[in-house]
């Protein structure tokens, strides 16, 4: 089926931000005295919002008598630190400008604090991403996946749902895909493997960015 609008993850779908991730993790648990995480932790860890990755990385979670002040310190060599490692998968900057060239609308959708969202999207991809939607629940969005950020997506963009696919990475892109309504197509070069997937529901896949011009 050919689509006309395309409602894309972040983490793990457009951008590899794995490394910064976990650097910021690390830079937050270290200057609190806390025992840092391994790379594969905060892989297994994301894709709830950074709220949650934090509630996962930190002893106790959010019943740690330190949890906000060392979430701040994440948040703040975050914003400071978001772009040292990042980068676009491979394939990713020539699929989006091939949609752009078809006439495909394009928006991304993320459980990213809004600010990083926009700030990544600016940086990587200004001329291919239309909307960009991030974590603001103060404006009653509420996060995946509930369907909402999709929901805004597609109202800036000024189309409905027909016509329109979800690609994501992780089981929460399923789940976002399925609760607005939308198809979904599971990507294997993020944070989570194809049986993972499989368990979670996925049916299509694609293995290279490539592969999404000829569904």
């Amino acid at each position: 089926m050919n689509y006309d609008t395309y409602i894309f993850d972040l983490d793990g779908t457009l951008l590899d931000t794995l490394g910064d991730l976990a650097s910021s993790v690390n830079y937050a648990l270290r200057m609190h005295d806390m025992p840092e995480r391994t790379v594969e932790e905060v892989r297994r860890f994301v894709g709830n919002g950074v709220r949650l990755l934090m509630e996962r990385a930190i002893p106790d979670g959010a019943e740690n008598p330190s949890f906000e002040t060392t979430f701040a310190t994440f948040r703040q060599h975050y914003m400071a630190h978001s772009l040292d490692t990042t980068k676009p998968y491979e394939g990713i900057p020539e699929m989006l400008s091939a949609l752009k060239g078809q006439g495909r609308r394009t928006a991304v959708v993320s459980n990213k604090f809004m600010s990083a969202t926009q700030e990544l999207i600016r940086h990587f991809f200004p001329d291919t991403i239309e909307v960009a939607i991030g974590e603001h629940e103060a404006e009653g969005i509420r996060k995946k996946p509930a369907p909402d950020t999709v929901v805004e997506a597609l109202r800036q963009l000024g189309v409905g749902k027909e016509g329109a696919v979800y690609v994501g990475d992780s089981d929460v892109d399923i789940m976002t895909a399925r609760n607005a309504g939308l198809p979904c197509i599971s990507v294997l070069w993020g944070f989570r493997d194809r049986d993972f997937l499989i368990k979670h529901g996925a049916k299509t896949f694609i293995s290279a960015p490539s592969e999404l011009l000829s569904l």
